[in-house]
């Protein structure tokens, strides 16, 4: 029988320390370091291209970071171990808290005290009519508790109520957290203008779901990109604004229309939403083999370097015989000097140029390994040709020749799903309020005693400044009705 009260009493000392507020204060610094490596380390869930790179490049190494799973590090067990901990502590410390802060809202303040001698700012004057010292009291705000000689008063309950808030707060964040991760989805879709997206799982360059989500779960519409607009300022090339119009789509019976999309106005879809998230350029070539025959013909996606847009790319075309890599760059105002070489001075086309380099061998994709579609490996190649294209300029490299004939803008459209981020949203305001609340609030106790003289005594809680002024005040005020 000892056994098992000595088992029950070690279970609830553990507990009373999961619960406490210095464990819960310190789980949150936990979960704040733990989420480091997920910015110092690539994750499987938003760059596998990148991992593999860590794999290649060190293995060894890499086995030891995924052993300890740093390239899923909000997926790994001690990461939700933390999360599930934190979780638990701070329901176990404020549900309580707050249960028993409801029961004593309308409640009276507490007894005066039998000595108030013991408490701050003790101060003795000549009898006064508590009936006075109770209206003043109550034209400060306090609460009062009225008896045959005394009088209890107490303000600044919303202290208590705002920190209560605050913590509850952080749990509702937790919550719409975990709700996300659980039921939400997000992917990211490069879209040439002109160019139509059907909301399919093939259709997406990344695509992570939440654990009770599958592709079954997207919501079934289309974008087809009309037009891209990207203002700048002439003076700092800074960007000032861009519009994206697009055709849009429901299959269930939708009509289609034309909608607008900006940085910060999405477009929306139920619970989910379409965020425009980048923009650069795709140049348009023409590659003919060496009989003529076009081999490739159309846009190929390049990633911007700087503000200007300086791009690079990769245009490979595995149906020569050899294959053939140019290895690229895309300067939308073109312009050199002698450090840094070919650059563009402005993020608009003004000038372009297409600066090529000429691989030729294997470009290695049939050997089953992922590679990036912006690089190219070209270890196992030779280069057999270099040149800066101005535009509809054609270049004949020997085993055939390609045209620089345009470009076209593409955009990065970033489409989520989370059913958790409007109550993540309140819960942040919540938590605010609760803190503002928190600190501006003064609570204290004022008690008046009557005897042989009338006793007036304080406290401040947490030691807050301020209560002697108001002591002060109160004696002054008492003495000059007296």
């Amino acid at each position: 029988m000892s056994t098992v009260l000595d088992s029950r009493s070690f279970l609830r000392w553990c507990w009373r320390q999961l619960t406490s507020m210095r464990t819960a204060l310190i789980l949150l610094l936990l979960l704040s370091i733990a989420a480091i490596p997920g910015s110092l380390f690539p994750q499987r869930t938003q760059n596998p291209l990148r991992v593999r790179e860590y794999f290649v490049n060190d293995p060894e190494t890499a086995k030891w970071l995924d052993r300890f799973s740093l390239f899923d590090v909000y997926g790994s067990p001690w990461f939700s171990a933390i999360y599930l901990l934190l979780f638990i502590s701070l329901i176990g410390c404020v549900l309580p808290r707050s249960i028993e802060h409801l029961k004593a809202i309308g409640a009276k303040p507490p007894i005066t005290p039998k000595n108030l001698d013991r408490m701050e700012f003790f101060t003795e004057i000549e009898k006064v009519d508590l009936d006075l010292a109770e209206k003043y009291l109550k034209k400060k705000g306090f609460r009062i508790r009225r008896d045959i000689d005394s009088i209890s008063a107490e303000k600044g309950y919303a202290r208590e109520s705002g920190n209560l808030l605050f913590h509850l707060s952080l749990v509702l964040v937790l919550i719409a957290i975990g709700v996300g991760s659980l039921f939400g989805s997000k992917g990211d879709a490069i879209l040439n203008v002109g160019e139509r997206f059907i909301n399919t799982p093939t259709s997406y360059d990344i695509l992570g779901f939440g654990k009770y989500q599958s592709e079954d779960s997207l919501p079934p519409f289309s974008i087809t990109a009309k037009a891209f607009k990207a203002e700048y300022d002439p003076a700092t090339n800074a960007p000032l604004d861009y519009t994206l119009t697009i055709n849009t789509a429901n299959p269930v019976g939708s009509l289609e229309r034309d909608e607008v999309i900006k940085v910060n106005k999405p477009l929306k879809y139920g619970s989910t939403k379409i965020y425009l998230q980048a923009n650069g350029y795709s140049p348009t070539v023409i590659v003919k083999d060496k009989s003529g025959k076009v081999v490739l013909d159309g846009p190929v996606t390049f990633l911007p370097q700087d503000g200007n847009l300086s791009s690079i790319g990769a245009i490979k075309v595995p149906d020569m015989d050899p294959q053939i890599g140019f290895v690229s760059s895309f300067l939308p105002t073109a312009d050199r000097d002698l450090v840094r070489g070919g650059f563009s001075s402005y993020p608009e086309v003004l000038d372009p140029r297409l600066l090529i380099s000429v691989w030729q061998g294997d470009l290695g994709l049939n050997t089953g390994v992922p590679q990036s579609v912006y690089r190219i490996d070209t270890s196992e190649m030779q280069r057999i040709g270099l040149k800066a294209l101005v535009l509809n300029e054609t270049y004949d490299f020997g085993e055939g020749s390609i045209t620089f004939t345009g470009w076209k803008s593409w955009v990065n459209l970033q489409i989520v799903n989370d059913p958790g981020k409007g109550y993540a949203l309140l819960g942040a305001i919540l938590a605010i309020l609760g803190l503002l609340i928190s600190l501006v609030t003064r609570q204290r106790r004022v008690w008046i005693k009557q005897g042989r003289k009338t006793q007036v005594a304080g406290l401040a809680k947490n030691a807050i400044p301020g209560l002697e002024n108001e002591i002060n005040d109160l004696v002054k005020e008492l003495s000059n009705e007296r």
